[in-house]
C-alpha cells in the first residue's frame, strides 16, 4: 500500500517551516519511502516574533494565534503543492505544528490549528500528534522513534540536533529515547548577539576557548541528573541556560565554544547512560540529523569524543538531515490514519502505546 503524504514540522530553533512530500510504502509490515521532496520556508521577522513571544500571550490572543498560524501553514502547503506540481497527488497532511507549552505528563501545546490547515488546503489533516501520550501520563517526547524503528532499520542509534538535541537507541529490551539538552536554539541566541542568524559551520565557536567554570555550571544543571524518560520545554534553554551563559560576561566566541562543548559532553553522557557503549554492535553507528548536523565544528568534536567509545558518527544525505522529522511526521499521520500505534510508551513513560492525532476532514463529502 502506497501513501502519498505531506509532513510538516516547525522546530524550536525557529529556522522555518519544514514541508515534505513523501511516498510511504507498506508491504507485509515493512515500511519504505521514496520520492522525497522537501523545502524549508524561513520565517520572516513578523512570524519569528509571533512564535517567539507566543508563550507570553493571554489565552484569548494565544487561541487567535493558533488559528492564524494554522491558516499560514495551510497557505504555505498550497504554495508547496503549486511549486512541485503535486495537485491531486496528496492524500492527506500530517502537521506537528510549533511547540509552545510542554509540561510532561500534564499537557503539551503546538501552535497550528489543524482545522485551519484543512480549511485552507481542502485536504484531510492529522494534527496534535503528542497530546494523547501526555494524557496517558507520558512525556509526549520524543515521538520520532516510531519512524526510526520503521524507516531506518540499518541504524540502532539516532541523534537529532535541532533546537533541542535528542537521542534514540534501539536496545534488545526496546527503544530508549529522551531529550538531551538545548542545542541550536541557544547557539542561535548567542550568535544573534553578533548580529548573526547562526554560527555557520561553528566557525566562531572554533575560534573561542572553553570557560571551565561555565562548563561546570552548565553540566551541573538539575535536568542532566534526572533519569529518563524525560523531555525538555523550550523555556529550559531560553530562560535557564541562556541567562546562565550570559551572566559570565565572557566573549561571544568563548560562549559559543563552551556551549558547543557542553552539547558534546551531554550527548556523550546520554549515550553512556542509555547503555549505548555496552551494546557491542559491530555496526555501532550514530545517525545524526537536524540543522546541527551542518555545524562542522560540533560534528568534528562529537566524532573525536565518540570514536573513543567505538561509535561512528554518520551524517546522511542532506534531504534526510533536513527533513527527517517532517518525514516521520508524515509516517505518524499514516499510522494514525490506519489506526496503528504512533507513540511508543517505552520511550515516553506513558501507561501504554497510543494512537495519537486529531483528524480534520477538509474535503467535501
Amino acid at each position: 500500500m502506497v501513501y502519498k503524504v505531506i509532513g510538516i514540522m516547525s522546530g524550536s530553533s525557529l529556522d522555518g517551516l519544514d514541508i515534505v512530500y513523501v511516498e510511504l510504502n507498506e508491504n507485509g509490515g515493512n515500511w519504505s519511502f521514496e520520492n522525497v521532496i522537501g523545502r524549508c520556508y524561513g520565517y520572516d521577522a513578523a512570524w519569528m516574533e509571533k512564535l517567539k513571544n507566543a508563550v507570553t500571550l493571554n489565552a484569548f490572543d494565544y487561541q487567535l494565534l493558533h488559528a492564524e498560524y494554522g491558516h499560514y501553514i495551510g497557505r504555505m502547503v498550497n504554495a508547496f503543492i503549486d511549486e512541485n506540481q503535486l495537485h491531486y497527488k496528496v492524500a492527506f497532511i500530517a502537521s506537528h505544528g510549533h511547540t509552545t507549552f510542554h509540561v510532561p505528563k500534564k499537557m503539551t501545546a503546538q501552535l497550528g490549528d489543524g482545522a485551519a490547515i484543512a480549511a485552507e488546503t481542502h485536504l484531510p489533516v492529522v494534527s496534535d500528534l503528542r497530546a494523547l501520550d501526555v494524557a496517558f501520563g507520558g512525556q509526549g517526547a520524543p515521538v520520532v522513534p516510531i519512524g526510526e524503528k520503521l524507516l531506518f532499520k540499518d541504524h540502532y542509534m539516532f541523534l537529532n540536533i535541532g533546537g533541542i538535541a535528542n537521542i534514540s537507541i534501539n536496545t534488545p529490551e526496546g527503544y530508549i529515547a529522551f531529550d538531551v539538552c538545548p542545542a541550536n536554539r541557544v547557539l542561535n541566541m548567542l550568535a544573534a548577539k553578533m548580529s548573526k542568524e547562526y554560527d555557520a559551520g561553528g566557525a566562531v565557536a572554533a575560534s573561542g576557548n572553553i570557560n571551565t567554570n561555565l562548563l561546570q555550571k552548565l553540566n551541573a544543571l538539575d535536568y542532566y541528573q534526572q533519569p529518563y524518560p524525560k523531555s525538555l520545554a523550550n523555556s529550559f534553554g531560553t530562560d535557564e541556560v541562556y541567562p546562565l551563559i550570559r551572566s559570565f560576561g565572557i566573549t561571544h566566541p568563548d560562549e559559543l565554544r563552551t556551549y558547543t562543548e557542553h552539547i558534546v559532553m551531554q550527548i556523550k553522557n546520554a549515550l553512556e547512560t542509555a547503555g549505548a557503549y555496552t551494546l557491542n554492535n559491530q555496526n555501532a553507528t550514530l545517525l545524526v540529523t537536524g540543522g546541527g548536523a551542518f555545524n562542522t565544528f560540533l560534528i568534528e568534536r562529537l566524532k573525536e569524543v565518540l570514536q573513543l567509545a567505538g561509535i561512528e558518527v554518520v551524517v546522511p544525505e542532506d534531504a534526510i538531515v533536513n527533513y527527517k522529522e517532517a518525514l516521520i511526521m508524515a509516517l505518524m499521520g499514516v499510522l494514525r490514519w490506519r489506526q496503528e500505534y504512533t507513540v511508543l510508551a517505552s520511550v515516553t513513560g506513558a501507561e501504554r502505546d497510543s494512537i495519537g492525532g486529531a483528524v480534520w476532514i477538509g474535503q467535501e463529502a
